[in-house]
């Protein structure tokens, strides 16, 4: 049984307030009909797992695709934390566009280790949540598992129409007021200095990490999942035929085979601790 969403607010660690929703799942019914079981555990009886679920840019915890991929999550067995990022939604500051978010991501990883004391977190993230949720592990971030759906290996890319498109919106003042008004998205400034890419971090995250990548993505070409699948040491690169962009093209078969790969290992990550 799926319970929520519960509303959640968090701070981070530089003052911004983040609104995220909380589905919590619960694993069983009772024979009286009321909810028992534990939160996190899925129907199958396998362990608990939570998910910190980062959407893409200009989305919410509250769009529909989103909301489709965590109650999917939900029904396979796990606790969904969806993050609002910065400058999205109800949150508060301005959108980074994947530099700054890390410290979202943190907050939401804490906020889930507290709820869910001795239970593994995976983060995973589409299109710009895949870069953060990326860069976050790359930077000393602790999640159990990462997986990245649709993300870019490095910045700036231009090479695609719709690349172009929303550099044009973040780049002008007018493209600003658009995705604003229309997209709820706030914008900061341009980056005053360049920061590490994904593909550059990604070496420094020791945990697994599962890269999903669409062979018809209109945005990234599979330059960007082969990039970050061979830096990164503990990587599975998985090029889906047909697939477009993030979570506008995520199937429910999918995102079951994201599900099951994310409780076979840490489930595997925790029988070979010491």
């Amino acid at each position: 049984m799926i319970r929520g969403p519960e509303p959640v607010r968090l701070r981070t660690a530089d003052g911004i307030v983040l609104s995220a929703d909380y589905y919590a799942h619960v694993s069983a019914e009772v024979p009286d009909g009321k909810p028992g079981g534990s939160p996190g555990g899925s129907s199958d009886g396998a362990g608990p797992i939570a998910f910190l679920l980062g959407h893409g840019f200009t989305g919410s915890s509250r769009t529909p695709q989103v909301v489709r991929i965590a109650r999917s999550l939900s029904e396979s067995g796990g606790s969904v934390l969806v993050l609002n990022f910065r400058g999205h939604g109800a949150s508060s500051g301005m959108s980074t566009i994947g530099v700054d978010e890390t410290a979202d991501v943190e907050a939401g990883l804490g906020w889930l280790r507290a709820r869910h004391p001795d239970v593994p977190v995976v983060t995973i993230g589409f299109s710009m949540g895949a870069s953060i949720v990326i860069r976050h592990a790359g930077l000393g971030g602790t999640p159990d598992a990462v997986i990245a759906v649709s993300g870019p290996g490095r910045w700036y890319e231009r090479g695609t129409q719709p690349m172009r498109r929303l550099h044009l919106g973040v780049e002008t003042r007018l493209g600003r007021l658009v995705l604003h008004r229309v997209y709820r998205t706030r914008v900061g400034g341009g980056w005053d200095e360049l920061p590490a890419s994904p593909v550059e971090v990604v070496a420094s995250a020791g945990m697994p990490l599962l890269v999903v990548h669409g062979d018809a993505d209109p945005y990234f070409g599979l330059e960007h999942p082969r990039m970050l699948a061979a830096a990164a040491p503990h990587a599975e690169l998985w090029i889906e035929p047909g697939m477009g962009h993030a979570e506008n093209s995520v199937t429910d078969q999918l995102l079951g085979r994201i599900a099951g790969w994310a409780r076979r290992t840490v489930g595997m990550s925790a029988t070979m601790d010491p």
